[in-house]
């Protein structure tokens, strides 16, 4: 069965604020020393399973330059343009409805833009795990990470040991973040995994969850997949796709579900979720500091620091984030990055766009 991907690229990134932009958001960029921006790096580390001309990237329209400049081996009907953002369950039932037009019956993974992951060849044989699960009846599959801490920012799927299917465990439900005792005793049970968000299923079984689970959206889905190819393709989609609720697909269609397994995922995955992940991405000195650009430190220890061409200067900080760009600078500490979002909050109510 031909194996596609639809990669997910329309976040704005938000805790990675200032460097992430509206007009440049996180996926888009270059966070590892190698140069390549995350989107890059998400459809490189697939290529082996997935020929270009079988990924599809779903973003909107600011972004279709970007991704036309960072992926220029993907087909340009490829890039499928949401007019407005509508959460991951349309935006994945879209890119069903595509992929099975073009080539009916097919395998369907479902990934991030955003996310790293250290070990490539494990990740692979993941993959190709929940592949051969997808393929057998109408299963969907779920990659879980395998907790290491007690996460509180993190979904949790709740799986049973003794339920196996290959290398897959039968998913008992999803649990949404929990509190901090939740995660411990999650963590210790053994029986939960951290929620990646990537998923492999035949898109006639993801299209048939939709046909019973959100019939509304799915007959939007059918509307859409009729007029793909025609002159009518973009129009039907400007006037469909608003009128889909903004639903996750965990809410919308995981969740009310059967039939669904889950792998645990071994391969050093990270959701770079704030900018604390640049300490798992990039080494710290001797200082525990991340150094980046034009910086100049006395007694400072366990900060991230990135700037540009600015010299940025610091003398006796501890467990501090600084961010530099051009026309904003970020300081905060270290255990409130989560916060980063209330900035954004307050510089839409102050109408202060030119900063988001």
């Amino acid at each position: 069965m031909t194996k596609t991907a639809l990669i997910m690229a329309g976040g704005h990134g938000e805790r990675f604020w200032p460097r992430s932009r509206r007009d440049l958001p996180k996926q888009f960029l270059s966070l590892t020393d190698d140069g390549k921006t995350l989107i890059q790096l998400t459809v490189e580390r697939i290529s082996p399973l997935v020929s270009p001309e079988n990924i599809y990237i779903s973003t909107n329209q600011d972004y279709v330059s970007l991704v036309q400049e960072q992926l220029p081996d993907i087909p340009a009907e490829n890039i499928l343009t949401e007019p407005v953002g509508r959460n991951t369950a349309p935006c994945i039932g879209m890119g069903a409805a595509f992929i099975s037009k073009k080539l009916g019956d097919a395998l369907m993974l479902v990934l991030p833009s955003d996310h790293l992951i250290k070990y490539r060849q494990m990740f692979l044989s993941t993959l190709e795990d929940a592949c051969a699960i997808a393929e057998e009846a109408s299963n969907l599959v779920t990659i879980g990470i395998a907790p290491d801490f007690p996460e509180v920012g993190y979904g949790y799927i709740r799986f049973d040991p003794s339920e196996t299917l290959l290398r897959g465990y039968k998913v008992l439900h999803f649990t949404e973040k929990p509190s901090l005792e939740l995660a411990k005793e999650y963590v210790s049970s053994n029986e939960y995994l951290w929620n990646s968000g990537m998923f492999v299923w035949k898109t006639s079984t993801i299209l048939n969850r939709f046909e019973r689970i959100m019939p509304d959206v799915y007959e939007g889905l059918s509307i859409i997949k009729d007029a793909i190819g025609t002159s009518a393709q973009n129009s039907i989609i400007e006037k469909q796709f608003p009128t889909f609720p903004s639903i996750s697909i965990d809410y919308g269609i995981m969740e009310k579900s059967d039939s669904i397994y889950t792998i645990p995922g071994t391969f050093g995955w990270d959701d770079v979720g704030s900018w604390l992940a640049m300490e798992r991405i990039r080494k710290t000195n001797e200082y525990g500091n991340i150094i980046d650009g034009n910086v100049i430190t006395v007694n400072t220890k366990d900060s991230i620091i990135i700037g540009d061409k600015k010299l940025i200067a610091c003398v006796g900080l501890k467990d501090l984030v600084i961010v530099d760009t051009e026309d904003a600078t970020l300081i905060c500490s270290r255990d409130s990055t989560n916060d980063i979002k209330k900035v954004i909050e307050n510089l839409k109510i102050c109408n202060r766009d030119s900063y988001l």
